[in-house]
């Protein structure tokens, strides 16, 4: 059954992405340069957090479709996804108990320079329960503080915005704890099959890159219908 979802998956994606052109060749280690890329099959999942992600998981626990989303704060492709897309999918499927979304920290430090501080103040934020806010406040006014020298102090001040205790978020970060946990994330995510962002991890199948919600609706409707669907009864012995 596991197998024939994750077969149903990927033919739902290509379906999908019809109209888009699917990148061929060796898979890119920064921003896609494209808006969606169909990857495939992923290797594993990336939910080993425990308690850490629970704190940045939106939705219900018994949601029968679980989207990871590696994400780097810095990313504009994945500021598209969190402040276009996002919101449409948690009124659509999240609230209805359908699909829950995880987020996992892939800052790509390479070509981000502030992304990786960044998702260690999000991170401290999750750790008082203000993950989501944090997380919108960043992507909202991304452009402000990832072309600055040094960004602490900026998003310390965003974390007064999202309601923080600043005493604890200034012992957090400099505890290193977060630093550590934002590694651990990468890690998880790279294990999935993401070295892009965002990457969403989908029952088996990786998506590369911020995809319109058409897709999305396409995947999410197919998964969980198949997780949903009433098993056809045996027929009965003549």
């Amino acid at each position: 059954m596991v197998g024939r979802q994750k077969t149903l998956m990927i033919r739902t994606l290509l379906v999908a992405a019809a109209w888009l052109v699917i990148v061929p060749g060796p898979r890119q280690a920064a921003d896609p340069l494209v808006p969606f890329h169909l990857t495939g099959r992923g290797n594993r999942s990336a939910n080993q957090g425990g308690t850490a992600l629970a704190a940045r998981t939106r939705g219900r626990s018994d949601a029968r479709v679980t989207v990871y989303e590696m994400s780097d704060f810095q990313c504009p492709y994945c500021r598209e996804f969190a402040l276009g897309t996002l919101p449409l999918l948690e009124r659509e499927y999240v609230q209805a108990g359908k699909v829950r979304f995880v987020y996992i920290n892939l800052p790509l430090s390479s070509v981000h320079r502030n992304a990786a501080t960044a998702a260690e103040v999000a991170v401290c934020a999750a750790r008082q329960e203000r993950f989501w806010p944090m997380h919108d406040l960043l992507f909202r006014h991304q452009s402000q503080w990832s072309a600055l020298a040094s960004p602490r102090a900026y998003l310390l001040a965003l974390g007064d915005s999202a309601g923080l205790d600043s005493a604890r978020l200034t012992q957090c970060i400099a505890s290193g704890a977060a630093a550590a946990e934002v590694q651990r994330d990468a890690e998880r995510a790279r294990r999935s099959g993401a070295i892009s962002t965002p990457t969403f991890y989908i029952e088996g199948a990786l998506l590369e890159g911020a995809a319109p919600i058409a897709v999305f609706r396409a995947v999410l409707d197919s998964i969980y219908q198949s997780k949903t669907a009433t098993p056809p009864r045996p027929p009965r012995p003549r």
